[in-house]
């Protein structure tokens, strides 16, 4: 079979087994998880505490992965809770005009990648970058070209197999003015890439970069896991308000204080193939995070989701 044949075919597949998981009309849980504030390097105290919290999954606690003994003890910790790892961020430009911090950077991600890999992450997820010169996820021209594109394609393709992983996926991370941007360019990079081990790290609100996408966010949420689904492995929770000025401005807000609609998002992470992990983030206070932990909660027990 051809490789375009190929990629075709495992799109298709892929997309109608998750179809039929999901028509079938069965509802798993959905991991929700978010940062803690207990200052402990103890991965058994770590998790503990997530689970104090009502949290299912996590971020991976501070580790290498060549520190083969704390990894090992995070796994263990947390899987005695029951609380999954969600992710390893790497959070770095892997595109950076600079050629020496482009190297060092995607250095980086690769050893993130190998800590997910070694500790059982659903995945490492990094954003693919920028070709701002000062702020390393900025806005740029030829974060929408064709260049940006295969650069990006190149940059998976040695992440995954410098690693070679069998029980993480890499995943970038949509950027609302950079690729991939929505759902079908995310679903053009991975028939690109072409790597088993290459997944969607999905955070609808950064796919919601038009007002077009505001108002209809049901609407983009829905058909982001309708193309992706098949491929997600892990979720980001926030909000969006709209500022009101003389040109378009979102500002991420608390779960509940914007108009996202976490009835979809709920849903539709609910018939995924399995339990997905739905991590808060960019809060600033243990109580922000509780606010936005609550609303959820209220929203899946309103549509008779189960938080696991």
């Amino acid at each position: 079979m051809m490789r375009t044949d190929r990629r075709s075919f495992l799109a298709a597949t892929g997309a109608a087994a998750w179809a039929a998981s999901a028509n079938a009309g069965g509802r798993r849980a959905v991991r929700l998880g978010g940062p803690i504030f207990l200052k402990s390097e103890d991965p058994a105290e770590l998790a503990r505490e997530h689970r104090r919290l009502g949290y299912s999954a996590a971020y991976c606690p501070s580790a290498k992965a060549e520190d083969t003994v704390r990894v090992r003890a995070i796994e263990k910790a947390f899987a005695a809770e029951n609380v999954v790892i969600a992710e390893v961020g790497a959070w770095v430009n892997m595109l950076d005009p600079d050629t020496e911090k482009r190297r060092a950077n995607l250095q980086y991600v690769v050893e993130r990648m190998a800590l997910a890999e070694a500790a059982g992450a659903r995945c490492c997820v990094d954003i693919a970058g920028s070709y701002n010169p000062t702020v390393w996820y900025g806005p740029n021209p030829k974060n929408l070209s064709q260049q940006f594109f295969d650069a990006t394609v190149d940059n998976c393709r040695h992440v995954i197999d410098e690693i070679k992983p069998k029980r993480t996926k890499f995943t970038i991370e949509a950027m609302g003015w950079s690729l991939p941007d929505g759902p079908d360019s995310y679903l053009k990079l991975i028939k690109a890439v072409d790597r088993p081990a290459f997944g969607v790290h999905l955070d609808v609100c950064n796919v919601i970069n038009s007002p077009e996408r505001f108002y209809r966010n049901s609407e983009t949420i829905a058909d982001c896991f309708r193309k992706l689904g098949p491929w997600i492995v892990s979720c980001h929770a926030k909000d969006l308000a709209w500022i009101v000025e003389l040109n378009v401005h979102f500002q991420e807000v608390i779960p509940g204080r914007g108009e996202v609609d976490y009835r979809t998002y709920l849903s539709e992470l609910s018939q995924l193939p399995i339990e997905t992990p739905l991590m808060l983030e960019h809060l600033k206070t243990a109580e922000e995070y509780e606010e936005g932990k609550r609303h959820i909660q209220k929203v899946a027990a309103q549509i008779g989701v189960t938080l696991a």
